[in-house]
């Protein structure tokens, strides 16, 4: 997980920095693509542990292409016209990111990849609305625009970070689809699998607290990011303790 972690983390900031020209970042994600697929010429360390996951656990190659496509997706960033738009694009850079990661923790249901598929949607949709802010500073707008025609937002409004009730109607909106993944992929959890899915449920625990923070402040996100504070998080996995997911120590 800690070189999954890494090799998500790195090609995503590739995709975020703004230092590098786009065709240089392009050219980096490629080769990233190349390398998942066919194998690197000359592997780093991290690129050397990246090919050797799938030898080591059932993960297809194209997977770890697929989230690198969701990635290079940003540098050409086009608002996307529906919800189902917006999903085929959460599924390529968090779904995925699930479907490979339940694969390393192990798994007997097969239920457990639709649960990372909602339970992807979901963590990408609270991010989406969290950091509108941070994202129409770069010209970026994930809502789609038949949610913004709905309930009479334009992107100009979003771009200028102009609040009024028409936005938070449209982020409470937004919310409760981010609140339908997380109840779906609760349901589609197998049993059996619970102690396994442990690190997928702690984040799902913290991002679910994420966004029925900003609910509870009115979705007033272009004030401020919102997240947690480390005794909240405590909290959480003292939550999972409890239940019996993890032995108290």
């Amino acid at each position: 997980m800690v070189t999954f972690y890494a090799f998500c983390r790195v090609i995503d900031d590739i995709a975020d920095d703004d230092d590098l020209p786009p065709d240089e970042r392009r050219s980096a994600l490629k080769a990233w693509k190349r390398g998942v697929l066919h194998g690197f010429e000359t592997p780093d360390e991290l690129q050397s542990a990246v090919a050797d996951l799938p030898n080591r656990y059932p993960i297809q190659r194209e997977l770890l292409a697929e989230i690198v496509d969701g990635v290079a997706g940003d540098l050409d960033h086009a608002p996307y016209e529906t919800f189902e738009d917006l999903l085929r694009y959460c599924y390529k850079v968090a779904s995925v990111v699930g479907l490979v990661s339940i694969e390393i923790f192990g798994y007997h249901n097969p239920a457990c990849r639709d649960y990372a598929v909602n339970l992807g949607y979901a963590l990408q949709l609270t991010n989406i609305i969290r950091d509108v802010r941070e994202d129409a500073e770069r010209n970026r707008i994930y809502l789609p625009r038949e949610d913004l025609r709905r309930f009479g937002v334009s992107e100009a409004q979003l771009i200028a970070q102009h609040f009024d009730d028409k936005v938070e109607a449209l982020l409470s909106f937004e919310y409760n689809r981010a609140r339908h993944y997380y109840d779906r992929a609760a349901s589609l959890l197998p049993k059996e699998d619970r102690k396994r899915m442990l690190a997928a449920e702690m984040m799902a625990g913290i991002y679910s607290a994420i966004l029925d923070k900003i609910r509870r402040k009115r979705f007033r996100v272009f004030e401020r990011r919102f997240r947690l504070s480390k005794l909240r998080k405590l909290a959480i996995l003292g939550a999972y303790t409890a239940r019996g997911l993890l032995p108290a120590t």
